[in-house]
């Protein structure tokens, strides 16, 4: 057997038969399905990178703790300090389709007020402290819009009649609260079992308000053909602020050696929450 052979048989007890490669996502881990000596069948993900086996290393920590119909089961973890091995159920038969209908969006409410109802798994922390980042993002672009507006989703003069209602609506927004939030919905983490909802890539868990979750998912779920924002979270020019925030102060940088594909994802979602923005608060010039 190869390391990873070993490895891979040390966390599930079972050495590997075949491996089928899993790609796709946005960043640059491992990702297999194997079929093991047993039989059994696992999804396992690996990372030599410093950042990623970090990421790793908390999916881990989340999957031994949290347990639903929302999340898979955690099959088997090898960590030698350098290159972390996670093991989980084996979701290759689920439905990943983005097909976004009525049921398939009642399905994902189901799964996140789940998961908002759910005791967090250890070192679990607010928003704020875990993502103290994502805050202020408008000011990024406030203090140097050229990026923002070098992708033509908005020009100057949106700029600047919006700004200062944006900087407001942000920060003051509704992010905080003690629920377990996911972080990271979109159709590419999550697939769906018997009409259940189930999420993977559990690396970003936080405390917040629920409705956070919902609002950075809903811009991806327009681009994929579901219904906008404004119908389903109405009412919240907060939250479209905050989360059109997050891409509009990065969206027009290079995209970060570890996730390469991920700018034109976010600037599709972008361009979702700019409408999302003009509809909840900018005023439209007369």
């Amino acid at each position: 057997m190869n390391e990873l052979d070993e490895r891979i048989a040390r966390a599930v007890g079972s050495r590997p038969a075949a491996y089928r490669s899993r790609g796709g996502g946005y960043s640059s881990a491992d990702r297999f399905s194997v079929t093991l000596a047993d039989s059994r069948t696992v999804f396992v993900k690996s990372a030599v990178d410093e950042n990623l086996a970090g990421w790793l290393r908390r999916e881990h920590e989340v999957y031994a703790a949290l347990e639903g119909s929302f999340i898979p089961r955690l099959a088997g973890w090898d960590d030698d300090g350098e290159r972390p091995v996670l093991a989980i159920e084996d979701l290759s038969d689920t439905d990943w389709t983005p097909r976004w209908d009525e049921v398939r969006v009642d399905a994902l409410f189901s799964a996140l007020a789940e998961i908002s109802a759910a005791a967090p798994p250890p070192n679990t922390a607010p928003v704020e402290v875990s993502f103290a980042g994502l805050f202020g993002r408008w000011e990024i672009v406030a203090d140097d819009p050229a990026p923002f507006l070098s992708t033509g989703l908005r020009d100057a003069a949106w700029l600047d009649r919006a700004l200062p209602l944006i900087l407001d609506a942000a920060a003051t927004a509704p992010i905080g609260g003690s629920a377990l939030c996911h972080l990271d919905v979109r159709s590419d983490n999550m697939c769906f079992r018997n009409g259940t909802a189930v999420l993977v890539d559990w690396n970003w868990p936080s405390l917040a308000n629920p409705d956070l979750d919902v609002a950075a998912w809903l811009p991806s779920l327009r681009v994929e053909g579901g219904p906008p924002p404004w119908e389903l979270l109405p009412g919240q020019p907060g939250l479209a602020a905050f989360v059109a925030g997050v891409w509009a102060a990065v969206v027009g940088l290079p995209p970060p050696a570890t996730a390469p594909r991920v700018r034109a994802m976010q600037r599709a979602q972008l361009a979702v929450a700019l409408e999302w923005l003009d509809r909840e608060l900018v005023p439209q010039r007369s």
